[in-house]
């Protein structure tokens, strides 16, 4: 099983680091891609709310939320 990928990042002035396993890295993309966001700054807006969540673990929660509220939606336009 791959391990998670780590990348460095800037927020606000500092680095940090944030591990997430490839598909959640390709999940960060398309949705910043349909934000019209670079991946760093969808990051931004994800560390901003996260509250006392680690970075990695919000950014999951995040991408699992979008998709769940898009699946939402179109199961709602469809009834």
């Amino acid at each position: 099983m791959p391990r998670p990928r780590k990348r460095s990042i800037n927020i606000a002035g500092h680095s940090t680091s944030v591990s997430l396993e490839a598909e959640f890295w390709q999940a960060l993309q398309d949705i910043a891609a349909a934000k019209q966001l670079s991946v760093t700054g969808l990051l931004v807006e994800i560390d901003a709310a996260r509250g006392d969540k680690g970075l990695s673990s919000a950014a999951r929660i995040y991408a699992l939320n979008y998709f769940r509220q898009l699946e939402g939606s179109s199961e709602n336009k469809v009834s």
